[in-house]
Formats: structure tokens, C-alpha cells, sequence
């Protein structure tokens, strides 16, 4: 019976319950397979976008057709969309089985433009900011452009600007992006202050760095403005002064600046540690190569035991000597120079050690910064090339003709790791000036009377370093036009080439006579050696003299002059534009008489140095020796000799000194000519900024020797001389001297002019 139970039991549960089990396990997974089908995106549906198109949407999103709604991966669609920057509003949400992705666009960009600047021009602003026409716009770049604007205010000085940002709607969801600008007052300095000065007054240190005190006649400057990174610079200069100075150990401990309540100004306070005050001690000079003779390098040395240590100095000297054992053949030099300095003494001893640097070689010449100059130009000015050994006194003598031609307001070399460890790059970084001008001018001189004048010149037509200039100018003198063209690099050679017209109507009152000139001329110049030019010309001109009444002079009519000329140029000066240091020697021949109605040879020889005895003064030596003689039986006439006085004789009129008919007071000129100036210059003791300076000069010389017959002359070829003093300001409209000037030695029969002065160019 029990057997039978259990099997009744087995039997049931086989054919009975299982099938009913079974059933009801099928009836759930149905209804949960429908319960997640129905959580399946089956699509996605974009609205709202217009240019952005639905496949680059798609790609930002982390879910997808076939995915569950799945708020976490939803969430992180969302995200990703915002970090695209493309939209300003987002939303994604369920409709049935379909993800809705609605989208607001950011507008495009359409300009960009400032109102209400006046101090910072348009160009500047617009290279701070990053937003850019056909740019998307969003808040956050505005935001970081209003910021960057605000700073550039700030390192101007004006604290107190505004920017504001407007929007302006345009179809097709562009826009207008309007900075408003108040610009604000500039935030001047009231006082700088030194703490910690021991040695030098708070007036010599104010001098001394870049950032001076509100005054009014720095109207014209913003040095009187708070900038920060003036502040930095003007430590640098502090700690400059104070190691050549002899302070070793000197540092600027803060530089605190405090703007005042009304943010208009600020107080400007340096604390600084002077430390002790060293001198030079022993002075010596080292040399690893056998074969160097270091005797004629001491001279170059200027640290001198006794003096007071300046770091300068010794940064020259070692300039100085690597230069000129560069010279001497030995490419690569290089000198270190070792500072033992004792604390206890406070004394410092250097020593100059010559040695041989690294075998270095210029992989590549590279030029930056140029954008209307061509590589050439710059390039043809460029002692080094390619492949040659590093040499830094051809560096040097590289940047210095680079700057020379006038086209660069700045030029600065370095070198750059190349592609291997001997390898170096030489990068020329330029910024460009213009060179560009178009003027007009008036003055008023003591030789010419009142003057005006007006010229358009192009100092580098097309980037090529071409000049092209027209100029006229009118006096109570008379007139003159010009028109020049020079070709710098003829046929893409190192052959200057050049062509002149003129005409020009002068009266020479001195003389009672006019002179009209009408002609042209033609010049190539070319390098003889790397300071030495030659200049070979030719020139043909017509001239008609008109005698006033009572005029010494006997020439008259028309006549034709045709010449040849050469120039040898000896050119040592620190800056062909304002020297301050080197020395030129100039040789000038010129022969009248192939062709035409005269025959003469003139040769002019001048000499010049230029010396730096202390800080801004400057020590000049000028000197001019001029012979003229008539050939072939020819006389020289008065047009042709030379006249002295005026500007070229301070402390005589214009042509006060040389020959003279003594019956009527006419100037004749001579045929021999000498004279030398001695001039210093310096500062005149108010600041800087203003442009202005003082000179005391001396000159010397006479004028001699005619070919006319005369019969009351003054020609006694004696020795003349003058002192004065003079003061010269670079001012807003042109510069401006004034000399007072006394005779010595003189003639009875000279002409003297205490006072000379001008205002603009003088013709």
C-alpha cells in the first residue's frame, strides 16, 4: 500500500503539476519581457538645432538606439552636450519609448566692436580677447574677455575702467558683441618712497628707475602711470644702479604699492638692502692659448684696483676682449670671468680667463617678427650664415647694421638649441616701426629766417628697403625740391644705387647774389671692408647766378657743371642715427670738367670721435680740412667755394668768417677751409623725459684764400675761435636748440652772432 501511494503521487506530480509549473513560469518571463521591452530607446528625436547638424548631436550622446532609459548614462549625455559650448540650454527627456534631445543654440558671432575707448586704440583691445567673428559665442569667453580687457586697463593704470558687454540680435542667430568701455582715469603716482637707502638720496634713486611722480609736464609720457610691471622693471634697474655701484650684495627686499581711497593715485614704497660697498681689487688676465699675445688685451681691461666694483664693467670688458680675440682668428673663445669676493676686505678681485668654448656652428639663421620687411633684407645684413662658427663680435656687428637701417624700433638676437649639441639656431627677433612719412613742418631759424617744408618719403618701399622720397621746402632763403630713389642691394648685389633731382633757388644776402640750380645725379656705393664703404657719383647741374646791386661779385650768366665723385667712408660709430660712442674717418673727392663750363677738384676730409665720460655725457671731437683749386686755367668762382659761420662756425653769422671785400661788406668765400669742434653734452639736470639737454663747445678754425682779384680784401687766413653754450630739446613738434656763442679770435672784418637757435629742420 505504500508503494502504491508513492507511486500515485510520482504520477500526478509528472503529469499534472509540471505542466502547470510550467505554464505559470511562462506567463512571467512574458510579462517581464514585455515590462523591458518597453524600457528600450527605439528613438532618438533632435529639436531645436539649425546649423549643427543631428550626426554631430548623436556623437555627444553616451546612450543610444537599442539602450535602456538609463538616467545615470542620460545624465552624462547631458554633460557632455554643456561641454561642448554649442548650446545654451539643454534638455533631454522621455516621450514613450523615444529620447527627445531639445537643443538651444549659441549664436554666431557676427563682429566685434568697442565703444567709448579713447586711451587704448581698437587693435590693441582686439588682440586681448579670444572670441573672433563666426566664433560661437558664450558667457563663459565673455566673461574671460571682459577680464582680460579689465587687465589691460589695470597695466595701464586705470583702475577705475568699465567694460560692460552688449548683445545685439541678428536673424539667422547671429550676433553683435559690443564692448562698452569707460575707460576711467589714469591712476598717477603721488610718491615713491626708498626704505633702506643709505647712500644714495630718494632724489637719485627716483631718477634711476622708470616710474617717476605725477607732474604736469609729463602730460606727454605715462611714465607717471601705475603699472605693475613697470614696478617689476624698475627693481631690475635699482638692482642694476647699485651693482655698478659697487654694491655686490645689494637686493630689493618688497615693492609695495598703495592705491588711495579715490583710486586715483597710488603710493609707491621700495624696501631695500644696500649691503656693503666693494671695490676692485686684483685685476688679472688668464689665456689657455699659447700662441695669444695678452698684453695688448689688458688695455681693453677698465676694472681698475681701487676703483669701485661695477658689474657692468666687467660685463664690457669681457665683450671687449672676446671681440677682439675673435678678430685676432680664434672662432671659438669664449671668457669667464672669476669673482673672488672678501667680505671682511670688501674688495673683490676678477680674473679674466681666455679660453676655448664650445665648438658651436650656425644650423639655422631664423627671422621673427617682420611682416612688411623681406628675410632678404634683414638677411643680406647678417654677418653669419649657415654653417659657419658662432662668433659673437659678428653678432654684435650683425644687430648693429640690422638697426641701422632705420626700420626697426627694436632687434634682438639669441640663439636657439639646434638638432645636435654643437648645433645652434640664431633668431633675429624684430619689431617693425614705420617707415612711412608724410610731413609738414615749419620753423624758424637764425641762418634762414622762417621755414616750412612738406615731403612724403617711404624708407622701405615694399619691404625690399627701398627709399623713395619727394621733399620741398620753402624759407626766407628761397626754395628747394628733391625727388631720390636708392636701391640698396642693386642687381642683388652689395652695390647701392641711387638717383637725385633738383631744383633749387637760393639768395645768398651775405654775398648780394641768387643762385637758381636745376640737375641730377646718379651714385653706387659698395663695401671696401666690413667698416669701410666707398661711393662713386656723377652729377650734372645747371646754374644761373642773378648779382644784386652792390655785389663784390663778378660771375654771371648761365653755366654747366659736370662732375665726378667718390666718398671712402671709415664708419666705427655706435649708431649711425644718435652716437654716443666710436669714431668715422670721411675722404671726398670730386673733379668738375668732363663736359660743362668749370674746372675744379675739391677733396674734403672729415674725422670725427664720439666718448661716453659718465653717464649721458658725451665727449665730441669733429674736424674738417677742405681744399678747392681750379684747373686748366679756370678760376673758382664763388659759387663753388666754401663759406664758414652760422651753424658750421658757432658765434659767427652765416659766413662771418673768411674773405671779404671790406668796401661793401660781401661775403667771398674761400678755396681752403679747416676746423675742429670740441663739444660736451649732458644732462640738464631736470628729468629726463622732458628731452632736454646741455653742451658747452669750443671751435676753431679759418677760411682762406681766393682767386679774385679785390681791391679792398679781407683775407688774412689767421686763426678764429669761439666758446659757448648751448641747450636742445627734443620736443612734440621738432627739435629745438639754442646756442650762445662769443668769439676769441677774430678779424675786425668777421661777422659775429652771439645767439643762433632753430625750431624744426633747418634748410
Amino acid at each position: 500500500m505504500k508503494y502504491f501511494i508513492r507511486y500515485v503521487a510520482r504520477t500526478v506530480a509528472t503529469y499534472v503539476l509540471a505542466p502547470l509549473l510550467l505554464l505559470s513560469l511562462m506567463q512571467v518571463d512574458e510579462a517581464h519581457s514585455q515590462e523591458n521591452a518597453s524600457n528600450i530607446i527605439n528613438s532618438v528625436r533632435i529639436i531645436g538645432n539649425q546649423r549643427i547638424e543631428n550626426e554631430t548631436i548623436f556623437s555627444y550622446l553616451n546612450t543610444k538606439m537599442g539602450d535602456r532609459f538609463d538616467s545615470v548614462r542620460i545624465d552624462e549625455s547631458l554633460k557632455s552636450l554643456f561641454a561642448t559650448g554649442l548650446f545654451a540650454d539643454i534638455s533631454l527627456r522621455r516621450e514613450g519609448q523615444t529620447l527627445v534631445v531639445q537643443v538651444v543654440e549659441n549664436p554666431i558671432i557676427n563682429r566685434i566692436a568697442f565703444e567709448g575707448n579713447k586711451y587704448i586704440k581698437d587693435q590693441a583691445l582686439s588682440a586681448e580677447v579670444q572670441l573672433r567673428p563666426r566664433v560661437v559665442y558664450t558667457r563663459t569667453k565673455v566673461q574671460k574677455d571682459l577680464s582680460s580687457l579689465l587687465e589691460v586697463y589695470r597695466r595701464s593704470g586705470r583702475f577705475s575702467a568699465k567694460v560692460e558687454p552688449r548683445i545685439i540680435q541678428l536673424e539667422q542667430n547671429r550676433v553683435d558683441l559690443i564692448f562698452e568701455i569707460n575707460e576711467g582715469s589714469s591712476a598717477g603716482i603721488r610718491r615713491i618712497l626708498f626704505v633702506g637707502n643709505r647712500t644714495f638720496s630718494n632724489r637719485k634713486l627716483r631718477e634711476i628707475i622708470l616710474t617717476k611722480e605725477s607732474r604736469w609736464w609729463r602730460f606727454l609720457s605715462n611714465v607717471d602711470s601705475y603699472d605693475p610691471d613697470k614696478i617689476n622693471y624698475d627693481q631690475e634697474l635699482l638692482r642694476r644702479f647699485y651693482l655698478n655701484s659697487g654694491f655686490a650684495d645689494f637686493q630689493v627686499v618688497s615693492a609695495v604699492a598703495e592705491l588711495t581711497q579715490d583710486k586715483d593715485e597710488f603710493f609707491v614704497t621700495y624696501i631695500i638692502d644696500e649691503g656693503n660697498r666693494y671695490k676692485f681689487d686684483a685685476i688679472n688676465l688668464n689665456s689657455e692659448f699659447p700662441n695669444l699675445r695678452t698684453q695688448p688685451l689688458t688695455e681693453l681691461i677698465t676694472t681698475k684696483p681701487g676703483n669701485w666694483y661695477d658689474a657692468e664693467e666687467v660685463e664690457e670688458t669681457v665683450q671687449s676682449i672676446s671681440e677682439s680675440v675673435g678678430e685676432l682668428g680664434y672662432a671659438f673663445v669664449e671668457v669667464q670671468p672669476s669673482i673672488k669676493r672678501d667680505r671682511d676686505a670688501t674688495s673683490i678681485s676678477v680674473t679674466y680667463n681666455i679660453g676655448e668654448g664650445s665648438r658651436v656652428y650656425i644650423e639655422e639663421v631664423e627671422i621673427t617678427g617682420n611682416v612688411r620687411t623681406l628675410d632678404k633684407v634683414i638677411r643680406r645684413n647678417v654677418r653669419l650664415a649657415e654653417g659657419d662658427a658662432f662668433n659673437a663680435a659678428k653678432v654684435r656687428r650683425s644687430r648693429q647694421l640690422i638697426q641701422n637701417l632705420g626700420f626697426f624700433s627694436s632687434v634682438n638676437m639669441e640663439t636657439k638649441p639646434g638638432r645636435g649639441p654643437d648645433r645652434r639656431i640664431l633668431n633675429i627677433d624684430v619689431s617693425e616701426q614705420s617707415t612711412g612719412e608724410l610731413t609738414f613742418g615749419a620753423g624758424f631759424s637764425s641762418d634762414a629766417g622762417v621755414l616750412a617744408s612738406t615731403g612724403i618719403r617711404e624708407k622701405n618701399l615694399l619691404g625690399r628697403g627701398q627709399n623713395l622720397s619727394l621733399n620741398l621746402q620753402l624759407s626766407g632763403l628761397g626754395q628747394f625740391v628733391e625727388a631720390s630713389f636708392t636701391e640698396p642691394y642693386f642687381l642683388n648685389r652689395n652695390v647701392s644705387a641711387g638717383v637725385d633731382l633738383f631744383n633749387s633757388v637760393r639768395e645768398f644776402t651775405e654775398s648780394s647774389f641768387e643762385r637758381e640750380i636745376l640737375g641730377f645725379g646718379v651714385r653706387f656705393g659698395y663695401p671696401l671692408a666690413e667698416y669701410v664703404r666707398q661711393q662713386v657719383r656723377y652729377g650734372l647741374r645747371d646754374e644761373q647766378i642773378k648779382r644784386f646791386d652792390g655785389t663784390s661779385v663778378t660771375d654771371d650768366g648761365k653755366s654747366v657743371i659736370s662732375s665726378i665723385g667718390q666718398t671712402v667712408f671709415y664708419n666705427k660709430l655706435d649708431s649711425s642715427f644718435n652716437p654716443s660712442d666710436g669714431y668715422f674717418l670721411r675722404l671726398s673727392n670730386d673733379l668738375a670738367g668732363l663736359g660743362g663750363d668749370r674746372k675744379w677738384l675739391r677733396t674734403r676730409l672729415e674725422a670725427g670721435q664720439y666718448k661716453p665720460v659718465l653717464k649721458d655725457w658725451i665727449v665730441s671731437l669733429l674736424g674738417e680740412t677742405s681744399y678747392i683749386s681750379g684747373f686748366g686755367g679756370e678760376k673758382v668762382l664763388i659759387l663753388d667755394r666754401f663759406f664758414l659761420g652760422g651753424q658750421t662756425f658757432r658765434g659767427f653769422e652765416r659766413a662771418g668768417v673768411g674773405p671779404r671785400d671790406l668796401s661793401n661788406g660781401n661775403a667771398l668765400g674761400g678755396n681752403l677751409l679747416y676746423k675742429a669742434t670740441g663739444e660736451l653734452s649732458f644732462p640738464f639736470g631736470l628729468p629726463k623725459e622732458l628731452g632736454i639737454k646741455a653742451r658747452v663747445f669750443s671751435t676753431l678754425g679759418s677760411l682762406m684764400d681766393i682767386d679774385d682779384v679785390v681791391a679792398d680784401l679781407g683775407d688774412t687766413g689767421s686763426l678764429r675761435m669761439s666758446v659757448g653754450v648751448g641747450i636742445s630739446w627734443e620736443s612734440p613738434f621738432g627739435p629745438v636748440r639754442i646756442d650762445f656763442a662769443r668769439p676769441v679770435r677774430k678779424e675786425d672784418f668777421d661777422e659775429d652772432e652771439f645767439i643762433s637757435f632753430g625750431v624744426g629742420s633747418v634748410f
